[in-house]
């Protein structure tokens, strides 16, 4: 945010884009505290249709527009040293239309938070401004949780160690996976981890969460009346899905004869609202994975493993069997790997990278292999590019998949890795990394 405040110099507004609740109000704000010397902070859920309509009277003259607003809020506002943020702008995309006369006009600089901001039902019949530079918000990842916990140079530890290519060491090993272990049951949404700080308890921690997947079905309810029930099915068939040991998301489980293009709309609903990371096939692992896209075979993670979580679990279960606490403590056994694939994938996308697998299903065993996640290096060479990703959650497992994959596409692989939850390793040519490192990929 401060790159963009100093390079801008007004001549931008940034558009801070993630789910409800995700912290994008919280973060906007105290921005504004700290870098301006006063700021407007326009909430449109919160504002009537009075407000929004004498803003729209205004729109042609903005002088009278800055002066109704500091009245107002009863804020005075100092050219180029003052912030106006537009928060839940897709609740009045006339305000997002007026950004490019605002940006022209220069006295001031402009941040916009939204979600479902990119969804054509917010926007039709606007003109979306070319000013404006978007970035993502994503949950808090594992270094964001350590930061909140007060553990500081936990990580900076296994930073080190990715950076030197060896293990932590045992004792620095269980802190890192029992640390993980809490972040897997949390989750990044920050009144979660707020929450935890503040009682330490995990049945608290998951009212929460349940409100936030609450408010998240109410969106939902709130979508066109012929998508609200098809993006309620998918939502509410997540976990069952990843919950599979292939965890492709197969529509026939919804109903019988179900189509991709039926369904097509309620995935990018969903992807929209950043409820969701999509992880779609790549039929060739090489250079240009977005071009070797298959748009018919897919996953659909959870944006959030802590809201997954108390998704998977009835809530009486979670609070009788003291699961939480459990799971926190690495103690109960489940089916984790749908929770460290799912937290995998989250770290996988707070980098900014779209998610692939790989798959092919011949009737030779040779040819017959799944990789869980393909990822490109920084700079694209001849060859050598792609970094297969296997994801382990159990101690003890086989490589086949990898080991096919190697054989065949030997000349695409830059490096293969295998994600799991014992410490740093490697072995024949593969990087074997804990679970805690996947975000310095």
């Amino acid at each position: 945010m401060l790159k963009w405040k100093n390079k801008s110099q007004g001549s931008t507004v940034l558009m801070i884009e993630g789910a409800r609740r995700v912290g994008k109000s919280y973060i906007a704000e105290e921005f504004a505290k700290n870098e301006y010397d006063s700021y407007i902070m326009i909430d449109f859920l919160e504002e009537g249709d009075n407000f929004k309509a004498r803003f729209n009277e205004l729109r042609s003259d903005l002088d009278s527009l800055f002066l109704f607003l500091q009245a107002y809020y009863s804020t005075k506002l100092i050219e180029r040293q003052s912030v106006i943020i537009l928060d839940e702008i897709q609740k009045f995309p006339q305000a997002r239309e007026m950004l490019k006369y605002l940006v022209n006009d220069g006295r001031y600089d402009y941040i916009e938070t939204g979600s479902l901001i990119s969804i054509s039902s917010t926007a039709s019949g606007i003109t979306i401004p070319s000013e404006e530079e978007k970035k993502e918000m994503y949950p808090m990842d594992f270094e964001e949780f350590l930061w909140a916990l007060g553990d500081l140079m936990l990580l900076e530890a296994a930073r080190e160690a990715f950076e030197k290519k060896k293990p932590v060491g045992d004792a620095m090993h269980r802190k890192l996976i029992n640390r993980f272990s809490q972040y897997i049951v949390t989750g990044g949404m920050p009144q979660a981890v707020k929450q935890l700080t503040e009682t330490n308890n995990y049945d608290d921690v998951d009212r929460i969460k349940r409100s936030i997947i609450s408010l998240y079905r109410d969106d939902i309810s709130k979508a066109k009346p012929h998508m609200a029930e098809k993006i309620r099915s998918i939502f509410d068939l997540i976990p069952s899905e990843l919950n599979k040991h292939e965890k492709k998301f197969r529509l026939s489980d919804i109903r019988s004869g179900a189509r991709n293009s039926d369904y097509r709309d309620s995935f990018l609903w969903l992807e929209d609202a950043r409820l969701v990371n999509m992880c779609y096939r790549a039929t060739e692992p090489n250079i240009g994975l977005r071009m070797n896209k298959d748009d018919e075979s897919y996953k659909c993670y959870f944006a959030d493993t802590g809201l997954l979580l108390s998704m998977a679990f009835d809530e009486n279960e979670l609070a009788s069997e003291g699961v939480m606490k459990k799971l926190a403590m690495n103690k109960l056994e489940v089916n984790k790997g749908m929770l460290i694939e799912n937290v995998v994938a989250q770290m996988l996308a707070a980098t900014g990278r779209k998610l692939y697998f790989f798959s092919s299903y011949s009737r030779s065993s040779d040819d017959r292999m799944e990789v869980d996640f393909l990822i490109a290096k920084s700079k694209i060479t001849n060859r050598h590019n792609i970094s297969p990703i296997e994801v382990k959650s159990s101690t003890n497992y086989t490589l086949c998949s990898l080991s096919k994959y190697r054989r065949k596409y030997t000349e695409y692989i830059h490096q293969p890795y295998v994600i799991h939850t014992s410490d740093y390793m490697e072995k024949d040519g593969v990087i074997y990394l804990p679970i805690y490192m996947t975000q310095f990929l």
